[in-house]
């Protein structure tokens, strides 16, 4: 799908709605920008907080800090005599 759009004084620009509809764009969503050569390619994306509660915490480390986690998988490492 190709659609163009013109560059305000402001470096601004509308993304067409043609593009908007087929990545799911709305108001206040971020975009990534990503220069490829002569070529930007425009991708949506993720809200990380879409995706709370979608990994499961193990009874065991909830409601420690990461500080106390990384600590403890790193000790875990240690005592396995991995790197």
């Amino acid at each position: 799908m190709d659609a163009v759009a013109r560059m305000t004084s402001k470096g601004q620009l509308t993304v067409p709605k043609a593009i908007r509809d087929a990545l799911d764009l709305s108001a206040g969503d971020n975009v990534l920008f990503r220069v490829e050569g002569q070529v930007v390619v425009l991708a949506r994306t993720p809200d990380l907080l879409e995706l709370a509660g979608s990994v499961p915490v193990p009874p065991a480390v909830r409601g420690k800090s990461w500080e106390e986690i990384r600590e403890a998988a790193w000790a875990e490492q240690w005592r396995a005599g991995e790197p």
